[in-house]
């Protein structure tokens, strides 16, 4: 009996001794790796543990720190179709299955990217014909923290198929069938998205340091860190009250009453829609898990905003660029749809998303390595989540296609370059005019249509008396020449500027719609 106690003591001091090799939850079978990069695979084991990484042809070893973290950088590997399989060995050994390499893209934002294949347009005959194991998805657990996490709870990869496909975030399904039919790369999605949240939980506190229009989010974000001085500051006053409280609070449980409310800890109450609190859980987990780029889909609960949300943006892509250590990697994101009424009685626009609409463009001249979908021709006026997302995935893959996949494409519609008066014309330049300027429309899944003898509208124009009215607008070459008899000296000129520019039809030739955009800053 005795020496039975002794080998159940030295059994379970053996286990404390020698913890099992854990690995992040974004590593699971099925997974997709990214291509032509070094790759870092890494975890936790006991301290000193000798880790070794088999994958690939490469037998990679590392050591645990005194904290039980290791590390392991295998060298690039080439797009691999076909399943293989990775092995990590310490004490224990876990083996990964079904594993592909080919590009993982990052699908991040709200509701619209949240939005599944379930609800869109189609869907049941999408996803009866969906089946592509080279189509991969994982979804990462919604949840907070007020403090960068190392782990996430995650729902593992899955292959497309009728199965499951329907529970992949739309847009990016979409976007991944058109990289993959028209390249034959291997597509991985990570679904790290949260309906109805604002863009500052998703920031890290790194990105909010590196704009100095944010700085008071940065300094509120401090506020709850202790190790900068107003957070040392608030712990310790936290720390005092608690004293205090403590004492008073155990009096009034001895006699029977319910004590006062306890003293609130620095950050204790923020929600998910505080700064940094998304970004802590959901992203940070995965900072070190190699990526080709991002899919950004958000700025709905932002709607009010205007050029503050351009330096949100940039704290965002900075940020997140700055912590995954893998240069400006492209970040593509998507322009909000057209939604609710607009007054057509007020041509000079300006209601509601109409200024989030122009931070979001101002975006692509502020941060480099950026593109976006324009989508006010595809939105529903009663519904904030279009259920179009097929062209929303088309039009984020043109962007990849004609900028990462070397595609010779036209990759988005005209973006406005300069206005130059002439006479009582105002003539506009764009860039992106593809193979000519166009007036045409769209209606649901049916292909792009040119409507050459349609009006071109929602164009309006103002004098130096900064009053708006409705402007003929005609295409010549691939410029728009702007006017109005009642406007004599042009001064601004405004398209689309509105919550629902409903009919907008100023297009180039292969189908893109062009942005909104105003002359003024009126």
């Amino acid at each position: 009996m005795k020496s039975f106690k002794l080998f159940t003591i030295l059994f379970f001091i053996s286990s404390a001794l020698f913890a099992n090799v854990k690995m992040p939850h974004i590593f699971s079978n099925n997974m997709v790796l990214q291509r032509d990069i070094p790759l870092n695979v890494w975890g936790w084991a006991s301290p000193g543990e000798k880790i070794t990484v088999t994958f690939a042809g490469q037998n990679v070893t590392a050591t645990a720190n005194k904290a039980g973290k290791w590390t392991v950088k295998l060298k690039p590997v080439k797009v691999n179709r076909n399943p293989d399989t990775m092995s990590v060995s310490g004490n224990n050994k876990l083996i990964f299955k079904n594993v592909i390499v080919g590009d993982v893209w990052i699908c991040s934002g709200q509701s619209n990217m949240q939005m599944r294949v379930n609800n869109t347009l189609n869907a049941k005959q999408e996803i009866a014909s969906s089946r592509n194991p080279l189509i991969r998805h994982a979804e990462i657990f919604r949840r907070t923290s007020l403090y960068p996490r190392g782990n996430a709870y995650v729902q593992g990869w899955s292959e497309a198929s009728p199965a499951e496909t329907g529970l992949f975030t739309a847009a990016g399904y979409y976007f991944a069938r058109e990289i993959v039919k028209e390249t034959g790369v291997p597509v991985g999605l990570i679904n790290i998205s949260w309906g109805g949240t604002r863009i500052e939980p998703w920031i890290p506190a790194e990105g909010f340091k590196m704009v100095p229009e944010l700085k008071n989010i940065s300094e509120r974000i401090d506020s709850w860190y202790s190790d900068t001085e107003s957070g040392k500051k608030n712990y310790l006053k936290y720390f005092k009250e608690l004293k205090a409280w403590l004492p008073v609070a155990e009096k009034a449980v001895r006699n029977g009453k319910t004590p006062s409310t306890r003293p609130v800890a620095p950050g204790e109450n923020n929600s998910h829609q505080f700064p940094t609190m998304l970004f802590n859980y959901m992203v940070n987990p995965i900072i070190k898990f190699g990526i080709k780029g991002v899919l950004w889909y958000q700025g709905e609960a932002n709607g009010k905003e205007g050029g503050i949300y351009t330096h949100k943006m940039n704290a965002l892509i900075s940020g997140w660029r700055t912590l995954w250590q893998q240069g400006n990697f492209p970040f593509y994101f998507v322009q909000l749809a057209n939604y609710r009424t607009s007054n057509p009685d007020n041509p000079g626009g300006g209601d509601g998303w109409a200024k989030l609409r122009e931070a979001q463009l101002k975006t692509l001249s502020v941060v480099p390595n950026t593109g976006m979908a324009v989508i006010i021709d595809i939105g529903e006026a009663g519904d904030i989540h279009p259920k179009d997302k097929q062209d929303v995935g088309k039009r984020l893959a043109a962007l990849a296609l004609a900028k990462d996949y070397g595609k010779n494409i036209v990759m988005c519609g005209p973006v406005f370059r300069n206005c130059k008066i002439e006479g009582n014309k105002a003539v506009i330049s764009f860039d992106h005019t593809g193979s000519g300027l166009t007036a045409g429309c769209k209606n649901g899944l049916a292909p792009f249509e040119e409507t050459p003898n349609a009006g071109l509208k929602w164009f309006a124009i103002a004098g130096a008396d900064k009053k708006w009215h409705r402007a003929k607008a005609i295409i010549t070459g691939n410029k728009v020449i702007v006017s109005s008899d009642r406007v004599k000296v042009p001064v601004a000129v405004r398209y689309a500027y509105t919550m629902n520019p409903k009919g907008a039809n100023l297009y180039n030739k292969e189908g893109f719609p062009a942005s909104p955009f105003r002359t003024d800053n009126w």
